[in-house]
């Protein structure tokens, strides 16, 4: 079983959970950039967070066989932020990376005015460098979020197909689904869908332009849901063909768009940078 997990933090997760990914059959990987906790004060934390999505983190997914890209954006929470707001301006300087296959999480947080802006302006960049975007819809109020946001898609220059909308539920899969959209599910140990919700979705909605996701972060969170999600579709009657395509094709196709998924790396080197992941020696 091939699984291509399309937004997962491995910035806070550990080199086991990268062992435990590959024995469970992840070979792929986006990492979007998001809020990490604790809030930013300056652009420039944003820019050493960034070159490590593009430098060590690839290299610490290498060391366990699985090819790692991101997504890189100004996420909702912290546009709210008018000390963080620059860095709408260094984006585009980033999006020209090769392992850039999205801007994102982009989004709404709580819909406000610097929200609507940012996720404008960063719409407009995805289309200007001919890059899909990784859509956050809010944790509250989701449906009316899902609602704007698809309004802001619709006016922007990208096209719906290039657009992942994420975390949905059962009550925004349809709406989502039907703006032409691709549709994002995260499934977590006590919030946002489970397996069998997922199950349900798929049996009601089907399989085309469905993502699943673990969206393992620093919190209480699972870096196998994705996995879970498999060994679940196989025991509901789901065949593998099945399996394949939404934990593995559709997360290609989706992110393929971008002209820059390599999911053949090469054989790793032992630093990067003159560090490895190794502690206190060989």
């Amino acid at each position: 079983m091939r699984i291509f997990d399309p937004h997962i933090h491995m910035t806070s997760r550990t080199t086991d959970d990268y062992q435990a990914m590959y024995d469970s059959g992840v070979r792929a990987l986006v990492e979007p950039s998001f809020w990490l906790g604790q809030p930013r004060t300056s652009p420039a934390s944003f820019f050493d967070y960034f070159d490590a999505l593009l430098g060590w983190e690839p290299f610490r997914a290498s060391q366990y066989g699985i090819a790692h890209h991101c997504t890189l954006a100004l996420n909702p929470k912290e546009a709210n932020d008018p000390r963080c707001t620059p860095v709408l301006d260094a984006l585009p300087r980033y999006l020209v990376k090769d392992s850039v296959v999205a801007v994102g999480e982009i989004g709404y947080d709580s819909m406000t005015p610097a929200e609507d802006t940012a996720l404008a302006t960063q719409l407009q960049l995805a289309a200007d460098h001919g890059l899909p975007a990784l859509v956050h819809t809010p944790h509250r109020d989701k449906l009316a979020g899902l609602h704007r946001t698809i309004d802001v898609v619709r006016e922007s220059d990208l096209a719906p197909e290039l657009v992942l909308l994420d975390h949905l539920n059962e009550t925004t899969v349809r709406d989502a689904l039907d703006s032409g959209c691709w549709a994002g599910f995260s499934i977590y140990p006590d919030t946002k869908m489970d397996e069998d919700r997922m199950i349900t979705v798929l049996r009601n909605h089907g399989t085309d332009r469905i993502l699943v996701n673990s969206a393992a972060d620093w919190g209480k969170s699972d870096p196998l849901k994705t996995r879970k999600v498999a060994d679940t579709m196989l025991k509901a009657g789901f065949d593998e063909d099945d399996v394949d395509k939404v934990l593995w094709r559709n997360p290609v196709a989706f992110y393929g768009q971008s002209g820059r998924l390599q999911l053949d790396i090469a054989a790793p080197g032992p630093l990067h940078e003159g560090n490895s992941i190794l502690r206190g020696g060989e």
